[in-house]
């Protein structure tokens, strides 16, 4: 068992050139567990995780609803944006700078084989990353994810997820508006979700906020949550 995690901060990096990354990590941790089921019981699988900001893209989770784009072809490229159809839960999302992205690929056999549970660590490792700055993230019943204001009429999101799963190797993850463009959302239903808004960190407290100092807040949280035992830096 292993609950060593690499670290590998990819600066900004195009949504289909990192997808084929995860892509290519997941497949090689698979075919590790494969080998070590067949009897070569010293393999040892690796964990990884992946910051990343993208440049303006839309995507849309293999059960979503097309109609929740707003934009055609032409008016995509007008606003700079790219659109993937993915292989990840939940609905439609927006990815750009200001956001932190992170990717988690891990084999949860090392650390406990619960996809819900997974889930709520993740939304955890944000709940107490903002609230070091004063916000109250909470969860919203049904919805996946970071909210504000949950129970009110200004209910608003600020942090999104989606995971994929194969043979409990995890991929793709969550997207936390720091000092996002959230104009960019004005062209989506975000997650499918009619009638709720969408806030940034910045928005909330009005200044700009350290994107790094929020992922050295989201390592430490994330490490206590999931019990890590080192994150090795790539």
């Amino acid at each position: 068992m292993n609950k060593n995690i690499i670290i590998n901060d990819l600066g900004s990096k195009d949504y289909k050139d990192v997808w084929d990354l995860q892509t290519r990590i997941l497949d090689d941790v698979v075919s590790l567990k494969k080998e070590r089921r067949n009897g070569n019981t010293k393999i040892v699988t690796p964990n990884n995780f992946l910051f990343v900001e993208h440049p303006h893209v839309y995507t849309l989770g293999k059960s979503g609803d097309m109609s929740n784009l707003l934009l055609n072809e032409t008016q995509l490229k007008e606003k700079g944006a790219t659109f993937y159809k993915i292989n990840r839960g939940g609905d439609i999302t927006y990815h750009g700078p200001g956001q932190i992205v992170g990717y988690p690929i891990l084999d949860l056999e090392n650390f406990f084989t619960d996809i819900h549970k997974y889930l709520r660590l993740l939304e955890e490792s944000i709940i107490l990353t903002i609230a070091e700055y004063g916000l109250k993230g909470e969860r919203s019943e049904g919805e996946t994810g970071v909210w504000l204001g949950v129970g009110t009429p200004f209910a608003r999101k600020i942090c999104a997820m989606g995971i994929r799963a194969s043979r409990w190797v995890t991929m793709h993850g969550f997207a936390l508006n720091v000092n996002a463009n959230l104009g960019y959302f004005d062209n989506i239903i975000p997650c499918g979700i009619r009638g709720k808004a969408v806030t940034s960190m910045e928005v909330e407290l009005g200044n700009k906020i350290s994107e790094e100092e929020v992922k050295q807040k989201i390592l430490k949280h994330f490490k206590e949550l999931f019990e890590v035992e080192e994150f090795i830096i790539e």
